[in-house]
């Protein structure tokens, strides 16, 4: 459960920088997303996932 925490408090602080950093560029982004089909987001957010899982999997064996 601490590795998980963990995650989720690393996500948080990598979210943060971007917003931080780069807000304008953040806005852009979520315009395009806006303008995406749902199926594109579908497909990348599973492709993500699965890169994710592959990723710990390799990395806590």
């Amino acid at each position: 459960m601490t590795d998980f925490l963990t995650g989720l408090a690393l996500v948080l602080v990598i979210e943060g920088l971007f917003l931080a950093l780069f807000p304008m560029r953040l806005r852009e982004i979520l315009t395009l997303l806006e303008r995406s089909p749902t199926d594109a987001l579908r497909i990348g957010g599973l492709t993500a996932a699965a890169i994710g899982v592959l990723g710990v999997w390799l990395l806590r064996g």
